[in-house]
């Protein structure tokens, strides 16, 4: 039993709740079959004892999952909450190799997957990952049926969510967060994001549950409103006809995926009140566009996976010229400052690298005391990347401090050109990067995408340069591709744009 002071509730009684209170109403609904809440109960609690007896997964253990987006990647959530374990959930998009590193990272006991991943089943195997749940998930569910699972006493620094940072490169880092401080979040995100949620309410479930959207699904879990899922690859105009089918109030994008949405020619007004957006800034342009066929939807929140996204907010009323570029002001509980390099706090306007303190910041990176000691520095937590606050507290984002580079001598951060090109009626799409020189150091390159019909040479983009930005920073090069690559989250990585180019045979020797 936890002492009185240590005890937290768990989140999986939200489900409780939700049973007992509204169990009749829609909880998940995928493929147009509707799970209600006191159904999705019962699975859960089934499943938690399948874990339980079948894998030996107790209090605190490791379970690693490999699924699209399903129902089955909310149960697996809430019933390793339930028993007191840890969900371990990994990309769907990953390797077999990068999974089953996940895995050794972990230290997972057991491992539930989805269909489709027979060679990720294997190399976790071969990782040491023995007590595996594939295909017969529902063989499992169904004889226990009917039999009462409570939800384990939990105190608030318990992990229960091991958070795979999503580099592409390197060994994994696992992000610790915790029952209480998940709790935080979620009524966080209640207050911040989605003020006055309520069982009433539809969420569609766009982007993958292993990051932001299974933190998005637990808000939607806390309000009892309804989680859809789309079944295959996101589609926009399966999303829009989802929003018209089902009222759609709610969704959780990062930007890349809001561009294709507005890009369909089924966007506009609809019953949306919200699309909330992360995982990396909203190019000006886009967010323009997105106003303009939308409505005063958007909702952009800042944080990474270590503040489970909750650093800022821009909300709907703070959208337009006004704030344009802003990521908005301080999440309600958290404290944010502006560093510079030897930690002291830097004055409004005063560029110089984001540090976050709050009950949302992680627990820690699992088993990593390097890792840890990079990252958090008398009491704050480094985000890495590098901005600006104005008088009134808005916070503007220059660039990651790993995506700068120099010039000359001269510090470059490649978001501002990014944002300028952007402006050009021809490009839909464009990643600049530093690359090695011999005599400056590093230049610029721009990846490019043309737009629709539009035609364009690197010549021609560097003259309209010219006098928009000062000379060194316009890109030395222009290269043009049908696709700028993105990580399995939708976001434009610099290390990906160099493998691109690498394998164009464009990067200097």
């Amino acid at each position: 039993m936890r002492p009185v002071t240590e005890r937290v509730a768990n989140i999986a009684h939200f489900l409780t709740r939700n049973a007992r209170r509204i169990g009749a109403e829609p909880a998940v609904i995928e493929g147009g079959q509707v799970t209600g809440w006191r159904t999705l109960d019962a699975r859960v609690s089934a499943l938690g004892l399948a874990l339980r007896e079948e894998c030996g997964v107790g209090f605190g253990d490791r379970v690693l999952v490999q699924a699209v987006n399903s129902r089955a990647c909310i149960e697996v959530q809430l019933a390793c909450f339930r028993l007191g374990a840890v969900w371990c959930p990994c990309n769907f998009r990953l390797t077999p190799g990068e999974v089953a590193a996940q895995g050794r990272v972990a230290g997972a006991v057991a491992m539930v997957c989805g269909e489709g991943f027979a060679g990720h089943v294997a190399a976790a195997r071969e990782a040491g990952i023995t007590r595996v749940i594939g295909t017969e998930y529902e063989a499992l569910i169904a004889p226990r049926l009917g039999r009462d699972l409570a939800n384990a006493d939990v105190a608030r620094d318990d992990p229960c969510w091991l958070f795979f940072t999503s580099g592409s490169t390197g060994r994994p880092k696992g992000v610790v967060l915790t029952q209480g401080q998940l709790t935080f979040t979620i009524l966080n995100h209640l207050n911040d994001l989605l003020p006055g949620l309520t069982h009433r309410d539809r969420s569609l479930v766009v982007a993958p549950l292993s990051h932001g959207a299974g933190m998005h699904a637990l808000v939607q879990l806390a309000a009892g409103a309804a989680s859809v899922i789309l079944p295959g690859p996101f589609e926009p105009a399966a999303a829009w006809a989802a929003v018209e089918r089902y009222g759609i109030t709610n969704l959780f994008a990062v930007p890349t995926i809001v561009k294709r949405l507005v890009e369909n020619p089924r966007a506009g007004r609809s019953s949306l009140r919200a699309i909330i957006y992360a995982g990396a800034p909203m190019y000006k342009e886009d967010q323009r566009v997105a106003l303009e066929r939308l409505g005063p939807v958007l909702v952009q929140y800042y944080g990474l996976g270590e503040v489970t996204g909750a650093i800022t907010v821009l909300r709907a009323e703070d959208h337009g010229p006004a704030r344009e570029g802003s990521c908005g002001v301080e999440r309600t509980g958290m404290e944010v400052r502006i560093a510079g390099d030897d930690g002291r706090a830097l004055g409004p306007g005063e560029s110089g690298e984001v540090c976050v303190a709050g009950p949302a910041v992680c627990a820690g990176y699992w088993q990593d005391a390097a890792a840890n000691a990079a990252a958090f520095r008398d009491g704050w937590f480094r985000t890495g990347d590098i901005g600006h606050m104005d008088a009134e507290g808005y916070l503007y984002l220059t660039g990651r401090r790993s995506d700068m580079f120099i010039t000359g001598g001269t510090n470059v951060h490649p978001r501002e050109v990014e944002e300028i090109l952007l402006t050009h009626p021809d490009i839909a799409e464009v990643a600049v990067i530093g690359v090695p020189d011999r005599d400056l150091g590093e230049v610029g390159w721009a990846v490019v995408v043309v737009r629709g019909a539009g035609t364009g040479t690197g010549e021609r983009f560097g003259d309209w340069l010219d006098g928009r930005v000062a000379r060194f920073k316009i890109p030395r090069r222009f290269i043009m591709v049908t696709e700028i690559p993105k990580s399995g989250y939708g976001k434009v990585t610099r290390a990906l744009v160099r493998e691109l180019l690498q394998g164009m045979g464009e990067w200097p020797v």
